[in-house]
């Protein structure tokens, strides 16, 4: 189904002077002649992106780095009387109106928007990003593995997009590290409150994060020619300082590898069993 905004196949319709004229449901849109592949034959298949600019429908085979539905983070190329206008990867650049911009945007600077059709199916971009949100209350369930879209920072930690549809928040001491605006990262459902708002966290289940500390160990013993001067009196800057984890994760690991029977202690340490 042809969808305005969107990367899809479509097929060549004719070829004339101008360029290749595509089948776009009921109407055709126009490949320049500059962007035609050479042999290209009627009843060719071309993967283009399509978008209306004033009656015309024109197909480009430049690729967008987002499509409509899409949130992006875009720099402004240019202001002028109508709006901001991004580039995104496109000859022809976003509009974002002044009615759709909650700032007054900057060119150089970078904002996250939303890619939607206006009124007359023309694209467009927003920065209105509650009005793009779903309404309806998540059906997720605790443990959930969801995307994650950083969408702007709050005083309890970070607003972030889950799914591209629903608004989430990531707290405060799970933001470490080079975070900033635009940073699409994996996560998981936290909590799903009463009023329906989601809490979401990084962290890895306790299942996950104690398979990666014991691979973590075992590769640290293969490392040392299958020896480390740490056991369970060992102190938590000692094994923060060689294992990178906590002590109390540590111990886990370290019983997980005895109850395998991969490991056992000596006297100084622990050694890996061969």
């Amino acid at each position: 189904m042809f969808q305005p905004g969107k990367i899809q196949s479509l097929t060549v319709h004719s070829l004339e002077g101008r360029g290749a004229l595509l089948t776009a449901g009921n109407e055709l849109a126009l490949l320049p002649q500059r962007e035609v592949p050479e042999g290209t034959v009627v009843g060719d298949l071309l993967e283009v992106f399509v978008y209306r600019d004033g009656d015309l429908l024109i197909a480009t085979r430049q690729m967008p780095w987002a499509q409509v539905g899409d949130f992006a983070l875009l720099k402004v190329r240019e202001v002028n009387k109508v709006g901001a206008f991004l580039a995104w990867g496109c000859s022809k650049e976003l509009l974002v109106p002044y009615a759709e911009q909650t700032e007054r945007m900057r060119a150089g600077r970078s904002y996250l928007v939303k890619i939607c059709l206006d009124e007359f199916g023309r694209l467009v971009g927003t920065a209105r990003i509650e009005r793009c949100l779903d309404p309806d209350p998540p059906s997720y369930k605790e443990g959930e593995v969801v995307e994650l879209l950083l969408w702007r920072f709050t005083e309890l930690g970070a607003a972030v997009i889950v799914d591209q549809r629903f608004e989430a928040l990531l707290y405060r001491d799970e933001l470490r590290g080079d975070f900033k605006v635009g940073d699409r990262v994996t996560g998981r459902i936290a909590k799903v409150r009463q009023d329906g708002k989601l809490d979401v966290t990084l962290r890895a289940t306790a299942a996950e994060e104690l398979d990666t500390a014991m691979q973590t160990v075992r590769e640290a013993l293969r490392s040392a020619d299958g020896f480390l001067p740490l056991h369970d009196k060992s102190s938590p800057e000692e094994i923060k300082r060689q294992l990178v984890m906590s002590k109390k994760l540590f111990k886990k690991a370290l019983g997980g590898l005895l109850k395998r029977q991969e490991v056992e202690f000596v006297e100084g340490g622990v050694r890996l069993r061969t």
